[in-house]
């Protein structure tokens, strides 16, 4: 993070000429990476396009997830293999897209531009929808295990932040995923794993080893660094939609 604040590029636009020279001299204090000066409009609208595009390229890889659940295709060796071409670079999906920036920005110009904004809006959308899609078929998994062992199974949700190794749950498909089991399956002994965050004025959280041992569906949200010492086993129901074990 500080190497990035010390030697990324900068794209710097102010009002007039004499507030972009003001910007400019302010951050040639301490960025090593080259400052690109432009107006305010222009630099604004790059921040947005920086993030819908990211918003975007996840979308198509979230959507290929939806796809091979249909098809019965791993989709990380699917893409994996398709990454293998020396002019693609498919992203890896997840169960969502959270966050103050990728999940916000697509919005500020799908509103001021919606009839031109189609693929940025519909990207949203596939993002928005995945998280959906994960929380129902967790759903759909406790019925299953409750209809063949007679029983309500004991749920491990794994991670509650918007991306690995943070503590930060702005915005976050997999709090969003984790509420909405809680409210659907109100029977069920739900444990709540965030291994960044010492306590939630919401959710009561429990170690992940612990949560994971007493498991009998194990839902990996995200990949924290720490989820993958778990090891894989056929004796749990293991639904991954971050990639831990990629299978």
């Amino acid at each position: 993070m500080i190497y990035e604040l010390v030697h990324n590029d900068r794209v710097i636009g102010g009002i007039d000429e004499a507030s972009t020279n003001k910007a400019i001299e302010f951050y040639s204090q301490f960025v090593q990476g080259t400052l690109h000066r432009t107006n305010a409009r222009t630099a604004e609208m790059c921040k947005l396009t920086e993030n819908s595009s990211r918003d975007v390229q996840i979308a198509f890889a979230n959507e290929l997830s939806l796809i091979c659940d249909k098809a019965g295709i791993n989709v990380w060796e699917l893409i994996n293999l398709a990454n293998k071409h020396p002019r693609v670079n498919i992203l890896q999906p997840g169960c969502g897209v959270g966050g103050h920036c990728i999940a916000v920005d697509p919005y500020f110009i799908t509103a001021d531009f919606p009839r031109e904004s189609k693929i940025i809006a519909d990207a949203r959308e596939i993002n928005n929808y995945k998280a959906f899609w994960c929380a129902e078929k967790v759903q759909n998994e406790m019925l299953k295990f409750q209809l063949k062992h007679h029983r309500t199974p004991v749920i491990a949700m794994m991670g509650l932040a918007f991306k690995p190794n943070i503590d930060d749950l702005r915005e976050s498909p997999a709090k969003y995923i984790t509420t909405k089991v809680m409210q659907g399956c109100s029977n069920a002994d739900i444990l709540v794993v965030e291994p960044n965050v010492y306590e939630h004025k919401v959710f009561k959280l429990t170690n992940y080893k612990e949560a994971y041992e007493q498991a009998d569906i194990v839902v990996m949200l995200v990949a924290h660094d720490v989820f993958r010492e778990l090891p894989w086993t056929n004796k749990k129901v293991i639904l991954d939609f971050c990639g831990i074990y990629k299978r």
